[in-house]
């Protein structure tokens, strides 16, 4: 009975018909009863109608608070979770190889750069990285034998887990070169819209700022050099009570150029401690108001204007110094910086478009204290012979100081892109790649030769 009740949605209805059933069923008892005992007693007819309207009210009572599940409901409410529990892992940090992310919003930040809102496809929390890394993107492009990775950095910081941001800069041709624009970035501002899939790789970079450090930071960057130091800013913001003070400077051409201006404004003003002194090497009439100085950003600017700033208000000028935007950019600023007394452990930097080579180079003097290790590189394919010094750094930079074109993108042995074979010879590593290379090919933007020589098929 009470199953059958419990399918019954509206409580009243089954009161009434709990009441009437038991109404009934305690009637015909008492009747059958009665008839067979004493059937002309006034006082047993009198018991089996109160009875009866008793089990009524009871019946009532019993229908209007019973209720079973109903069996559909059940089993998808049961699907529902054993589907939850199927594809939520137990901690989302196991990611480690590929995984799908759906481009949720695309947003034109300046006349070069576009953003695009990565959300994971499979619904489930992003885990945190450390602000100022990247992230690693695999992009289907016709046309390409094979994918083509490429890593950008993640603009946006935010402790929900939800979104990965990346900005990038739509790449145009070299001028006065027969290379052409920048294949991942056209493509990516051309052919991915909303609701396009991308597979991308777990964040990663040692370019990256400790919040939790009290000393002083200074961003510097030009261009789309300010992606990795809007996530630094961002982070800086999202500390609760942090007493870290933060400079962020950029420069940019004008203010169509200017990606993010509005945001960093906003962060400026809800966070006191985030200092901002913008420089436009162009400015037009429109853009009063939007800049601070004209001209580049360059040592001169750090040491007369900045560092007066910090020392005002850290009573201290030692800080932490980190970097982002084009070769040229960094050479000049970070050869500067060294001239006004900042300490080399207290720059960091990251190159976009190409290597910073002259910055690690040594003097001489440094290298006759160190000893003259060197190899004989074949690069097969260029038709080149050259002579490698210890001091030159990784094979990548080294082909890239002696005009020898040769893909990269991450530059730290994650992305695979810079992938080479190895006809002879051997090579070392720095540090372990994470990436692994195929078997008899070498990753150069992570390696130096181990043997006197070795014959690269680049």
């Amino acid at each position: 009975m009470l199953a059958s009740l419990g399918k019954i949605e509206n409580p009243t209805t089954r009161s009434i018909v709990a009441a009437t059933t038991t109404f009934s069923a305690v009637a015909i008892a008492s009747a059958v009863i009665i008839g067979f005992s004493k059937p002309k007693d006034e006082t047993a007819h009198k018991f089996a109608v109160y009875g009866s309207l008793i089990a009524a009210v009871g019946g009532a009572a019993l229908g209007f608070v019973t209720k079973q599940e109903n069996p559909s409901q059940s089993s998808v409410a049961k699907s529902n979770r054993e589907s939850t529990q199927q594809k939520i892992p137990q901690d989302s940090s196991t990611w480690q190889n590929w995984r799908n992310f759906i481009v949720a919003r695309k947003v034109q930040e300046s006349e070069e750069i576009t953003s695009f809102y990565l959300q994971p496809e499979d619904g489930v929390r992003l885990p945190d990285f450390k602000p100022g890394q990247f992230l690693t993107i695999k992009l289907d492009i016709p046309g390409k034998d094979k994918p083509v990775i490429r890593t950008y950095s993640l603009s946006d910081y935010t402790n929900e887990g939800q979104y990965y941001r990346l900005s990038i800069k739509r790449e145009p041709a070299p001028k006065d070169l027969d290379v052409p624009p920048g294949i991942a970035s056209n493509f990516m501002h051309d052919n991915i819209h909303q609701g396009s899939v991308i597979p991308a790789k777990p964040p990663n970079g040692k370019f990256f700022l400790d919040v939790n450090k009290s000393l002083p930071a200074i961003l510097i960057s030009n261009g789309v050099g300010i992606t990795p130091m809007m996530s630094m800013a961002k982070a800086c913001s999202l500390v609760t009570n942090s007493q870290k003070h933060i400079w962020f400077v950029h420069g940019a051409r004008n203010g169509d150029f200017h990606a993010f201006r509005d945001s960093t404004k906003a962060l400026a003003q809800e966070n006191p401690n985030i200092h901002l002194h913008t420089r436009y090497s162009r400015p037009r009439s429109q853009d009063e108001g939007s800049y601070d100085s004209v001209g580049y950003v360059d040592s001169d600017l750090i040491q007369n204007l900045i560092v007066p700033k910090i020392e005002n208000v850290c009573s201290s000028s030692e800080a932490e110094y980190f970097l982002c935007g084009s070769p040229p950019f960094l050479e000049s600023l970070i050869t500067g910086l060294k001239e006004i007394g900042i300490s080399e452990d207290k720059i960091f930097y990251e190159s976009f478009g190409g290597g910073v080579k002259s910055i690690t180079k040594n003097t001489k003097a440094d290298k006759s204290e160190e000893g003259n290790n060197s190899a004989e590189i074949i690069f097969a394919k260029s038709g080149k012979t050259l002579t490698w010094q210890e001091n030159d750094g990784t094979i990548l930079e080294f082909a890239e100081a002696n005009g020898i074109d040769a893909d990269y993108s991450c530059r730290q042995g994650i992305c695979l892109t810079c992938m080479c074979k190895l006809n002879g010879g051997e090579v070392e590593y720095e540090e372990p790649p994470t990436g692994t290379p195929d078997e008899g090919s070498v990753l150069i933007c992570v390696s130096k030769p181990k043997s006197s020589r070795i014959e690269l098929d680049l």
